[in-house]
């Protein structure tokens, strides 16, 4: 099964960036998806596409958010979204866990419950941390470039996009 592993924050919904660096927002009011995630979405499902979020959620383990109001924010973009699952680390990297990205935990998880071949897969992402994930598993992934002020990813992108939309049009391309 060919899926699409999307990042949450950055890449459906617009993340809070401060002084260059991306974090999620704060409340459930505060939720904005990208104005052509829809539209993007619904591109790649029609393309028999499973699509699935595997986002970090690092404010929970530090206290910062509660899990009830990160499961609220995914609810609410799973109503607007096309989206078949999601998959959440709530650690923070003091954790030491396997899911939390760049370790390709959460998307081990999701081929668990899904037959997922990696190789026709894609990952989307806005950081560098989405990018080596989806490589350790040996995925195509798109960097949408959002110009944060962090590390690189120590794999490089098979692509790199301005949009969501862009994204999806070159997976599209390529399938």
């Amino acid at each position: 099964m060919r899926a699409v592993f999307l990042d949450r924050d950055g890449v459906l919904n617009v993340a809070v960036v401060r002084y260059g660096k991306p974090y999620p927002p704060p409340g459930i009011q505060t939720v904005q998806l990208y104005p052509d995630a829809a539209a993007a979405l619904a591109q790649l499902k029609t393309a028999g596409f499973l699509l699935l979020v595997v986002t970090n959620q690092p404010d929970v383990s530090r206290g910062n958010q509660t899990r009830a109001v990160v499961e609220a924010q995914n609810a609410a973009i799973k109503a607007e979204l096309p989206i078949d699952d999601f998959f959440v680390c709530w650690h923070d990297d003091r954790d030491h866990c396997s899911c939390r990205k760049p370790k390709p935990g959460l998307l081990l998880e999701a081929a668990a419950r899904y037959p997922i071949d990696f190789p026709a897969s894609f990952l989307i992402g806005d950081r560098w941390r989405d990018i080596d994930a989806g490589a350790a598993v040996g995925c195509r992934t798109i960097l949408i470039d959002r110009q944060y002020r962090e590390r690189p990813p120590a794999a490089e992108p098979d692509f790199r996009a301005v949009s969501l939309q862009q994204a999806a049009e070159w997976i599209l391309k390529l399938n």
